[in-house]
């Protein structure tokens, strides 16, 4: 993808998210956390969701296209999205068991938090880390280094935030796809779509197996 045609994201859009950032999670999970695990995940997606807005605002509609906002077909969508399916398949059979992601899936387990969870883990949760990572981040080292060392640097970031060892080289394999996915299309749509019905399957499946 070549990015002289489309607005590029500058050292300044980042700078101004990790502040935004930092003024704005420690207090909103904070608030959050008294009412639970699912409240306090969906403060801090929702901060990130606004520090994400702050930082690419001064760039006006021009900050849709430089997160990756552009028209991809349904094709790669498709095949994004089963792709992902099959690729996590594949990592649950490694035996890993993060102990963050068990709590979650926990939570989602009981019905009457089906709908919330389906909209923290599988709507605002991917929503925000696919604008972080391969929006924001993704754009930035595109424009200075090219999109192979974006594809790389976006995936290990998006491995690291997940904090926990297991947890980390858990999604790696499913970040590097999404990174493919934004290097070989030029947009968001696929790794955003993939990454939204793969939170909401592992949702769905909690609670199948909680019920069951």
């Amino acid at each position: 993808m070549k990015y002289h045609d489309i607005p590029l994201i500058r050292w300044w859009n980042l700078g101004l998210f990790l502040v935004v950032a930092a003024a704005l999670f420690v207090p909103a999970v904070w608030w959050a956390g008294p009412s639970g695990m699912l409240a306090a995940l969906g403060a801090f997606f929702a901060a990130g969701l606004v520090a994400v807005a702050v930082s690419m605002a001064p760039m006006g509609w021009a900050a849709l296209p430089a997160l990756g906002f552009r028209r991809a077909g349904w094709r790669p969508i498709v095949l994004g999205t089963l792709g992902t399916a099959a690729l996590s398949i594949g990592v649950s059979h490694l035996g890993i068991e993060p102990q963050g992601m068990k709590q979650a899936m926990e939570i989602a387990q009981e019905p009457e938090r089906l709908l919330v969870s389906l909209v923290v883990l599988a709507g605002l949760a991917p929503l925000v880390e696919e604008l972080v990572f391969r929006g924001l981040l993704y754009g930035w080292v595109a424009g200075r280094w090219g999109s192979i060392a974006a594809w790389v640097v976006s995936s290990l970031a998006f491995a690291a935030a997940h904090v926990e060892p297991a947890h980390a080289i858990l999604v790696l394999p499913l970040g590097l796809w999404f990174g493919w996915l934004r290097r070989r299309t030029g947009s968001l749509w696929p790794s955003l779509v993939a990454h939204a019905c793969n939170n909401g399957l592992a949702v769905g499946a909690a609670v199948l197996l909680g019920s069951g």
